[in-house]
């Protein structure tokens, strides 16, 4: 799927699990599993808990999602 049929959610990193899995709780309160997407990943992009990220969800599986963007506080 590209990225720009992703739907694009905001959130907050709550936990971070092993493997580079992190679990995202979505302003709704929805906790999404999600990891870095490619991007990120290239440019050596660190997450950690209380971070506010953007997050890509596939319509089809909204329990797995893509980290997109770390927002600046």
């Amino acid at each position: 799927m590209a990225r720009d049929d992703l739907i694009k959610l905001e959130g907050a990193i709550k936990d971070v699990t092993g493997g580079g899995m992190y679990n995202v709780e979505l302003e709704n309160g929805v906790v999404v599993s999600t990891k870095l997407c490619g991007k990120m990943k290239r440019f050596k992009i660190r997450v950690v808990v209380g971070d506010k990220v953007t997050v890509g969800v596939s319509p089809y599986d909204p329990t797995h999602g893509f980290i997109l963007y770390r927002h600046k506080n």
